[in-house]
């Protein structure tokens, strides 16, 4: 049976996984360990560490460096969105005092206010709905990110792998959350998964070069948007679906999709 080498833990317990670990200092790997790294035609989960050095040296990675490269960057993902004119809500970044000053020359009550790196599972977003909120906001981050107040009680999470959708769902945010993330309380439902909402996921996978991703998408002013990219997502949802996530990764190594 054919090895596939990662490092992550990620997919320790697939069958036709080898899992290295994560040794910051290359030389701490084993010699046969060294070796299964340079002959692997694919490294899995590198960490953003190792991603980059593998795209230098011209080796494949799963997920791809640019994947990597978005990881729990809002800055850097919705400047990409804007570059491939993706729909995605109105959104301005605000560095320092002065620029701060200006968000309500920019933006009127209510909007969202993020933590812009490192954040996830909903914590860092927070509905601003007056000044002293906003005060509140700006003295956690030194880059204010500003985005426009879209009203949806549900968002649709689309998990792509490889090229491929391999589910979705909806995201319901719980009585009195603006917040739809499962970790904040809120409901899944596999009901009436809109077709416009999965092609628009695919899309803006292909043209972001994002080959494992969760991409948040909602629908309101009558259309579909693109709230983020989500590279570090959760089991919760497979295990909703019924989806062995392991058996699954292991059948998509077995007929090289990812």
């Amino acid at each position: 049976m054919k090895k596939n080498v990662a490092l992550e833990y990620r997919l320790k317990r697939c069958r036709n996984v080898i899992t290295l670990g994560v040794r910051p200092n290359f030389s701490a790997y084993k010699d046969w360990e060294k070796d299964l790294i340079r002959n692997s035609s694919v490294i899995y989960y590198p960490t953003a560490f190792y991603a980059d050095i593998f795209d230098t040296v011209g080796k494949r990675t799963f997920p791809t460096y640019h994947t990597y490269k978005f990881t729990q960057d809002k800055i850097k993902q919705t400047t990409l969105f804007r570059l491939l004119d993706i729909s995605h809500p109105r959104t301005h970044f605000f560095y320092g005092d002065r620029q701060k000053a200006t968000i309500p020359d920019h933006f009127q009550f209510p909007f969202i206010g993020k933590i812009p790196r490192g954040s996830a599972l909903g914590k860092g977003v927070y509905l601003i709905c007056n000044k002293q909120e906003l005060a509140d906001y700006v003295q956690l981050t030194h880059v204010a990110y500003i985005q426009e107040y879209l009203e949806f009680d549900r968002d649709l999470r689309v998990v792509i792998m490889g090229s491929r959708i391999i589910h979705a769902y909806w995201r319901i945010a719980s009585k009195g959350n603006f917040r739809t993330n499962l970790s904040q309380g809120g409901k899944v439902s596999f009901d009436d998964i809109p077709e416009e909402g999965l092609d628009l996921a695919l899309d803006t996978a292909r043209k972001c070069r994002f080959d494992d991703v969760g991409l948040d998408i909602c629908f309101a002013k009558g259309r579909y948007w693109v709230l983020e990219a989500n590279m570090k997502y959760g089991k919760e949802g497979f295990r909703k679906a019924g989806i062995d996530y392991y058996r699954l990764v292991e059948e998509m190594l077995d007929r090289n999709e990812i």
